[in-house]
């Protein structure tokens, strides 16, 4: 009881301080000054965002520029300005920061000090961070690659800090995280400039193996897309239950390798057909004893 007795008294005592109208007037006195220099402040810091992202677009922009000229990759490019923007943007918060009286010593101090526990918080991105590095640096594809990698594939639009976007073939954007890619598998289908065509097609037993090799034969030298002086061959690859297996392999180009496929597998139907060759397919028997 004693001691709320005395904690009362000096709750009391400081109230009495607070409230002696010599404080009290010259917090009033003082609020206005104070007051304008907050909106000064806060004016200032509003005017120097907004010149200060001018900048940075303008120093984004001369760097883009010096990177195109330098014949850059798109990729390259694109994370390099990512990165240029989040630095520049830390620093101009920074600086204004500074202008409510934090000091940036104080802040970076207080980031240095915070560095072990955001690190481990943020180690997911940073991951992405490093990955995007390796990606620039090693080139596994470039802006305009068509890619696969952990079963999403598409072609690549932008790479950026964290980031790696594709656009796949019915229009849908793709994000994929850049640690993934760096630490994961990925295939270029269009790194190289040609690509094989390699095709089965199962024909019956009771078929001639000569006549339906030049059949198929015939299929890839009159098709457009192949490149006549590449290896080409027809050969017999299984006999299968029902059918024997034929393949069919031949060069095109990767920019060309879909429309060529599409349209030499129809040409291929039509040639059989036209050979008189059966092309077997299941059937189901049905013997009913009376």
């Amino acid at each position: 009881m004693f001691f709320s007795c005395a904690a009362t008294e000096q709750i009391v005592q400081n109230m009495e301080e607070i409230i002696k109208p010599g404080v009290m007037k010259n917090f009033f006195e003082e609020l206005p000054d104070k007051a304008l220099s907050l909106g000064l402040k806060v004016l200032l810091a509003a005017i120097f965002l907004f010149i200060g992202s001018r900048l940075i677009k303008l120093v984004r922009k001369i760097i883009k520029k010096s990177m195109k000229r330098a014949n850059a990759e798109v990729g390259a490019i694109q994370f390099v300005d990512s990165f240029v923007k989040f630095a520049l943007y830390v620093i101009l918060v920074l600086m204004i920061a500074s202008g409510f009286g934090l000091q940036a010593t104080s802040i970076v101090a207080l980031i240095g000090s915070a560095g072990v526990a955001i690190g481990l918080a943020l180690q997911g991105s940073l991951s992405n961070l490093a990955g995007g590095v390796l990606i620039l640096i090693l080139k596994p594809f470039k802006v305009g690659d068509y890619i696969l990698s952990g079963g999403l594939e598409g072609s690549v639009t932008e790479i950026q800090i964290f980031y790696t976007k594709l656009l796949t073939l019915d229009n849908k954007t793709v994000i994929l995280p850049n640690g993934s890619l760096a630490n994961g598998n990925i295939v270029n289908v269009t790194a190289q400039e040609y690509r094989m065509m390699d095709l089965r097609v199962g024909v019956s037993y009771k078929a001639d193996l000569q006549k339906t090799k030049e059949c198929l034969m015939e299929v890839i030298n009159t098709e457009p897309a192949c490149i006549q002086d590449k290896a080409k061959s027809v050969f017999v690859d299984e006999l299968a239950e029902s059918s024997v297996v034929f393949g069919m392999r031949f060069w095109t180009k990767t920019s060309e390798y879909w429309p060529a496929r599409w349209n030499t597998i129809e040409r291929t139907k039509n040639a059989l057909d036209a050979a008189g060759i059966e092309i077997p397919f299941n059937q189901l028997d049905v013997h009913l004893d009376k």
